[in-house]
Formats: structure tokens, C-alpha cells, sequence
């Protein structure tokens, strides 16, 4: 099958270019635990605030939309296993589950699900829908990770969104606008291959 075929074949995301197999997937999977715990390490302090900007979750993101909601699921779990039981790629090379900032993972695990589902239904074709993909993304990520820190480190709630929702708006809405580029030009090339 062509690759033009396969960016014409409704259901597919970018993983399924290339014919599938368990070998394939696995290195997938791998590859994208390992481009999110890469990412993790660009970390950037927020004055007064526990979580580091960081560019994880828009790896999370980008892994959940490329491989799907199956393998991108799997690869936000591998990753958050892996950081729980030791390996230093958390953000700022951290791992364990103790962090406040432990629900914003979570929150990528579920997000890179909703966005690959999303993914499987064109969602990454166009600018426009791959937007709104990222900012469900984002919503879901934070859904879990504000709350989260607010339990952690015992903040009220207006502290929680103050300290781990507000500073991190522009940047994401730049992550939005990145991904906007990104996605629907992959599958452009892909389709003209």
C-alpha cells in the first residue's frame, strides 16, 4: 500500500504509513516514551510556581496524534512506569511519583489517548481541527494536573490555577499554533509521496 493511500484512508494516523507489526509498534511505542522524556529535560523554572515549563507535554501530544490512541497511550504509560520506578526523565531529570507536578503526567497519559482517537478521525489533516485537537489536549492535561497539585502541595484552587494553569497559557497556545504547522504539513508530504 502507497503512502498516498494510506493518507487517503480514513482511520489512519501518520504510525501507519509503514505496515504494521508488533515489532514496529514496539519501537514506536519505545521511540515515543523516549522523545517525551527527551522533551521533558527542556525545562524552564517558573518563578513562584512548583511546575517547570517544559516540552513534554507537547511531545505527549505529538505522540498521541502521530501513533494513534492505542500506541500513544501506551507510550505515555511505558513513559510514566518508567519515570515512576527511577529513570531520570521526568522534568529537570527527575523521576518517582512524589512530585506535585505527578498529575500533569497522568493527564498527558489520558490526553495522548483522546488526541490519537481524535487523530483517527482526521483531526490532524487541517490547522484549524488540529487547534482544537491541541487545546482538548491541554484541557485534559490540566483537568488532571491542577487538582492534582493542589492536593500535593495543599493549595486552594484559585492558588492551583494561579501557580499551574495561568503562566503556562501563552506557551501553550504557541505549542497549539507549532502543532497547527506541523501535523497538517506531515500529511500533506505523506500524500504527495
Amino acid at each position: 500500500m502507497s503512502t498516498a493511500t494510506v493518507a487517503a484512508r480514513p482511520g489512519a494516523v501518520l504510525a501507519d504509513i509503514r505496515p504494521a507489526s508488533r515489532v514496529r509498534d514496539a519501537a514506536l511505542v519505545l521511540g515515543g516514551a523516549v522523545l517525551t522524556g527527551l522533551a521533558a529535560q527542556l525545562s524552564v523554572p517558573v518563578p513562584g510556581s512548583p511546575v517547570p515549563v517544559t516540552g513534554q507535554t507537547f511531545a505527549a501530544l505529538l505522540v498521541g496524534t502521530a501513533l494513534g490512541a492505542r500506541r500513544g497511550f501506551l507510550s505515555l504509560a511505558l513513559y510514566a512506569v518508567a519515570g515512576v520506578v527511577g529513570v531520570p526523565w521526568f522534568a529537570g531529570g527527575t523521576s518517582g511519583s512524589g512530585a506535585v507536578s505527578f498529575g500533569y503526567v497522568i493527564g498527558m497519559l489520558l490526553a495522548s489517548a483522546a488526541v490519537g482517537a481524535l487523530a483517527r478521525r482526521g483531526a490532524d489533516r487541517s490547522a484549524l481541527r488540529m487547534a482544537g485537537t491541541m487545546i482538548l489536549g491541554e484541557a485534559i492535561i490540566y483537568a488532571v494536573g491542577v487538582p492534582y497539585l493542589a492536593l500535593a502541595a495543599d493549595l486552594s484552587a484559585s492558588q492551583a490555577i494561579s501557580l499551574g494553569l495561568t503562566p503556562f497559557l501563552i506557551g501553550d497556545a504557541l505549542k497549539a499554533a507549532l502543532a497547527m504547522g506541523v501535523l497538517p504539513t506531515a500529511w500533506k508530504f505523506v500524500s504527495k509521496r
